[in-house]
């Protein structure tokens, strides 16, 4: 996008030191927005995301909270809002996972996963929302998964904290659409992060593409871009929706044979004319 449509906005977006997150606070920066970074504990890519903006002529920080502790929650609002003048747009995009079987997870994991990824959006929202609702503007922005929608195995708490998210954002939506706050939500589906190749043994990015109708795997740019839709007046009648980017993904009913070819199976014979 060449067009600035973002131009003086101020954005917080958490969970920006790497992958979706980071490449999210880049493309507001590069649509005019003034952007704080949220980090948890590595500092470096939200650093040097920040000395990027910077090096382009745009406002950016960063500022780190670890979201396991509820007190961080409201002091990186705080914070963010003291360096930009204030939060148009809050990106909820902070989040952890981790697969186990259901049976193994113990308590401690099940609240780490649920107080990052439920909690800390909650409770942040809760602490932007009165200046935004005094101002009769702003735009909050949830991302979720398609975990959400679709089962995996080894995934029960990172997918109930996912489908937690959509409901929250539906609800949050029609409360607060009356003052002026939309809200929706992002659901990604497979995006090659840096993570990606370190969690996932022998990846390979052609391979995993041949699992996706689209035929590849998407990159953070496509969440960026439409998180920086979502945030502008060009969205401005959609409200409480969670739009799926995913490349078809659960678009695709995966059981039986798959979507590259034609079905050997003959469904509708004897009954629907022409079969």
């Amino acid at each position: 996008m060449s067009e600035r449509r973002l131009e003086d906005k101020k954005v917080l977006v958490t969970g920006a030191g790497t992958g979706i997150g980071r490449e999210m606070a880049l493309e507001f920066a590069r649509q005019g927005a003034s952007v704080a970074l949220h980090y948890s504990h590595s500092s470096a890519g939200a650093v040097k995301a920040v000395e990027e903006i910077r090096g382009s002529g745009g406002v950016a920080d960063a500022f780190a909270a670890d979201f396991s502790d509820f007190d961080q929650i409201g002091d990186l609002a705080v914070r963010a809002a003291a360096f930009l003048g204030g939060i148009d747009v809050l990106i909820n995009n902070a989040g952890i996972t981790m697969n186990r079987p259901f049976e193994q997870v113990t308590p401690e994991q099940f609240d780490t996963l649920y107080a990052v990824n439920v909690r800390a959006p909650f409770f942040l929202t809760q602490a932007v929302a009165p200046a935004m609702r005094k101002a009769g503007a702003g735009t909050v922005i949830n991302v979720t998964s398609i975990h959400a929608f679709q089962g995996k195995q080894e995934h029960s708490v990172y997918a109930g904290t996912r489908g937690a998210i959509v409901s929250f954002n539906r609800q949050l939506a029609i409360e607060l659409a009356p003052v002026g706050i939309r809200v929706n939500a992002i659901a990604p589906g497979s995006i090659e992060v840096e993570n990606t190749y370190t969690a996932v043994p022998g990846y390979d990015p052609r391979e995993a593409g041949r699992g996706i109708p689209s035929g590849f795997v998407g990159q953070p740019i496509d969440i960026a871009r439409v998180a920086t839709f979502l945030a502008s007046d060009d969205a401005r009648y959609i409200v409480g929706q969670t739009l799926i980017v995913d490349g078809g993904t659960t678009s695709w009913m995966p059981f039986g044979e798959g979507f590259r070819g034609p079905l050997s199976a003959k469904f509708g014979q004897g009954y629907v004319p022409g079969l």
